[in-house]
Order: C-alpha cells, then structure tokens, then sequence
C-alpha cells in the first residue's frame, strides 16, 4: 500500500515537473529571478512585512527588471523611475493592459472602467474622461465646486471648537462629494447615516485589500478563495455598494430628462439608449455599475487617505505646516507629501497586450507587469533623500518649483489616474484652505508621532489619530 501510495506521488510529481518545463518554454524569455518550486512559485522568497519589501529585496539581487512567480503565475516587476517609464511611456500601447487583484476580480469580473481591456476599456475610458469634462473636470466649475465643500469643512471644524477628533470621515466626506457631484449629481451631509455607511465600506474594504492576508490571497486566490477571509469579507461590503448603486441608477432611469442630463448616471443611460441596436456595445448594465463603483471608489479613498497622511505628516513636522499657512512652497509640501506618502506602493496591475520585446526579453501577451511606483517614489537619482520628508526635493536651485520625472503618484502612460486633475485641485484646495483658517495641534509630541503605516500592500493606509484645529 505504502509502495503505491510512494509511485503515485512520485507520477503526479514528475507531471506537475513536465507542466511547469512545458509552461515555462511557453513563457517566451522572461527577466530572470528566483527559481520558482511547482505550485508554490517563489513564496518561500516572500517577507512577512509584504509583497513590497520581498519584491524589493529581490531587486537588489537581480536588478530593475525580473520575475516573480506569485504562486503558479509569473509576474515581471518593474522597478526604478527608467524602467518603469520605458515600459509604460515609451511602449505605453503595449503595456496598456490592466492585470487583475485578486480580491476584488470577483466583484469587477473584468468590467468598468478601472479593470476592463481591449475595446471595452478603450470605450469607457474615452466616455469617462468626456463626461468628467462636460460635469466640470478640468474646467473652474469642479474648482468651485472644492472651494465649496472646503468652506462646508470649514464650518464643520469650527464647530470642534478645537476639541482632538479623527479626521477619517471628515476627509473622506469632502473629497467623495466631489466625485459624487460629477457621478451621482448631488453632494451629501457630513452627518447622512447612508453616506457615512458608504463611506465606512470604502475604509474597511482599502484597509482589507491592502492586508497581508490579502497579499497572501493573490499568490493562492485559487484556492484560497475557497476558505474564509478577507477576500469575504471585501466582497460582501462591495455588494452594499453595488447594491446601493443599483438603486441610484433605478431612480436616474425614472426621472431622466434626456434634453438635460445631470450627471455621469444619466449621461451613460443615455448612451445605452442610443447603442440598444447595437450586439458588441460596451455601454450596457454591468459597465455602468462597475464604471461607477470605480469611480465612486476611488475618488472617494485616494484623494482622503493622502489628507490624512498629509496632516499626521504635518503634525509630526509643525514648521512645513507654518510655511503653507504662510502661502511659502505650498505646491511644493504637497507634492512632497504625495510622495512621502507613496499611496499605491506596487502600483495597479498592468500586463502586456501583446508579445512584447522589452530590455531584451520576451514578455509573451497577456503577462502581468507591476510597475512598482514606490522604487520612482523613492529613486535616490532623483530624491536627495528618498526615505526622508523634505520639500526641498522640488525645489530647483533658485527656489522655484522643478518638475521631476520620478514623481509619479498617479501612474503614468496609458493608464494614468482618470481623476488625476480633480485630485491635484482637491489636495491643493483642501490643504491650502484648512491651514488658512486653522493652524493645527497633536495630543501627541511630534517626536513620539510614528507615521509607519497599519497596512502596507495594494495601498499603504495611515495609522489612526487625533488632532486638533485651531481657529487662526
């Protein structure tokens, strides 16, 4: 029996070994690294702080461009400010794929505008960006727009009078109003139950995808999926959110007036009327509620959670915070912050649309890319001091503000963050107006203030904390 047992093992052994010679001829010419165990991949070269610090370390072994098979699929890492503009810039249509996350693949299946491919993401992007125009991107209306719910945040820390709070939903308030306007086509109370349920959802389930268990989950998600955790836990709370954006879109559909749209909801309806006839259209039921849940998502916990890390980073270095209230490198903090902060450290998915010679190696169609935008963030060639915060990074020599090709918070290429310009406005529009009207205080020394991050994977997620505004 033993005998038997030992000859199948031995059989599944040498096919899983026939697989993986047969999968790798297939894999064209990758970048090297470490050598993956059958099914395993390269987890026993994984950290346990993190998908960042392993990738990172094994750059320093195999140098800007190399492979990492995350369980049974190999990933190609891109990593320093050179690299990952070759790839996403110089070949941008080629490096334009978008690859998955495993825990939200479920929710999105491929659909709407962030995680679609091919035409599918070309239609939507082309109507996204176009209607996030014609509802005020780019224009002053969406300036307005901010100066107005910085006045309605003005207001409500007055009424602080002082008293330490946790700014989380007061931040995450203001800067989903916005993309809630241009989307939905109203904004919401601070103290709306529904909007703070929401909202909550949005910070539980950032906080969920950036966990380790999660990091663990992408290198297993086959079968992991099938055991209980985070990825559960993700789902259910998107499910409120589609549900929530089902009713929304059910009460545009009753009261759309096609001569005067409001909003992206209704301008999308629209489109769908006009494409009914059409069998290949992109512009149906599914695309529009991801669209949404995309935009809502993510215009609501990019643009908050830099805020948040922005004032613990203040509160920890009350000088730079003196210089913004002054009007002196106002621009500059900011930048500084976005790239201190590092929000979205391995970057969003990419993977090639087609066979792709890149650094001499052959990237076959359909291999994922991570462009690790913390190694820009953070390139000694181009931060003086990249592990330190120090406005003067983006200062040239005779004090103005210098433009850097490692600053890419938003992405680059193809890909680039839809709401780039909504959120520049926002972090500069918010900042500038709270330190105008307060100056700001911790019930913690600067010194003892720790600004590690209680999550670090998709997205790095600041600790929790007080602070005080102080009427000026």
């Amino acid at each position: 029996m033993e005998l038997s047992v030992l000859l199948l093992l031995s059989l599944l052994l040498g096919l899983l070994s026939l697989l993986i010679r047969g999968h790798s001829k297939a894999c064209g010419h990758l970048p090297p690294g470490p050598r993956p165990l059958p099914i395993l991949g390269n987890l026993l070269q994984m950290d346990r702080r993190g998908l960042l610090n392993s990738f990172l370390r094994l750059r320093e072994k195999y140098g800007d461009v190399f492979t990492v098979y995350l369980g049974p699929r190999p990933v190609v890492m891109l990593c320093g400010t050179e690299a990952i503009r070759e790839a996403l810039v110089d070949q941008a249509e080629a490096f334009s794929g978008r690859g998955t996350v495993a825990v939200v693949e479920p929710i999105v299946q491929g659909y709407g505008v962030i995680f679609a491919n091919g035409e599918r993401w070309k239609a939507l992007r082309r109507f996204s960006l176009a209607t996030m125009r014609d509802f005020g991107m780019g224009k002053r209306s969406v300036e307005e727009r901010i100066q107005e719910e910085a006045q309605c945040l003005v207001e409500e820390l007055r009424k602080s009078q002082g008293a330490p709070l946790d700014p989380t939903f007061l931040f995450q308030c203001i800067t989903s109003n916005i993309i809630c306007s241009i989307v939905f086509g109203e904004r919401f109370d601070y103290k709306d139950q529904q909007f703070l349920r929401l909202l909550d959802l949005f910070y539980q389930t950032f906080a969920l995808i950036s966990s380790f268990s999660s990091q663990m989950f992408e290198l297993f998600s086959d079968f992991l999926k099938y055991f209980p955790g985070s990825h559960r836990q993700i789902f259910k709370n998107m499910q409120e959110v589609l549900t929530y954006i089902g009713h929304s879109v059910d009460k545009h559909r009753a009261t759309l007036d096609p001569s005067v749209p409001r909003d992206f909801i209704d301008t999308y309806l629209l489109r769908m009327e006009k494409e009914t006839s059409s069998r290949h259209t992109e512009f149906h039921h599914q695309n529009l509620i991801i669209s949404v849940l995309s935009l809502f998502f993510a215009g609501t916990e990019t643009s908050s959670t830099t805020l948040r890390y922005g004032f613990l980073i203040l509160l920890k270095y009350p000088h730079v915070a003196e210089k913004v209230q002054k009007e002196i490198e106002q621009v500059i903090v900011i930048q500084e912050i976005q790239r201190f902060s590092d929000l979205l450290p391995i970057g969003v998915p990419h993977k090639v649309t087609k066979n792709t010679l890149f650094r001499g190696y052959l990237l076959p169609k359909n291999t994922e890319v991570y462009p690790l935008l913390s190694s820009a963030l953070h390139d000694p060639h181009y931060f003086e001091k990249p592990d330190t915060f120090y406005p003067d990074h983006f200062l040239d020599a005779n004090g103005a503000l210098k433009k850097n090709e490692a600053f890419m918070p938003f992405s680059i290429g193809k890909r680039i963050c839809l709401g780039e310009g909504i959120a520049r406005n926002e972090l500069f529009l918010f900042f500038t107006t709270i330190l105008q009207n307060f100056s700001v205080a911790s019930p913690v020394a600067p010194k003892d203030i720790d600004l590690t991050p209680k999550e670090s994977g998709v997205g790095r997620i600041p600790p929790t904390y007080q602070i005080s505004f102080l009427p000026l």
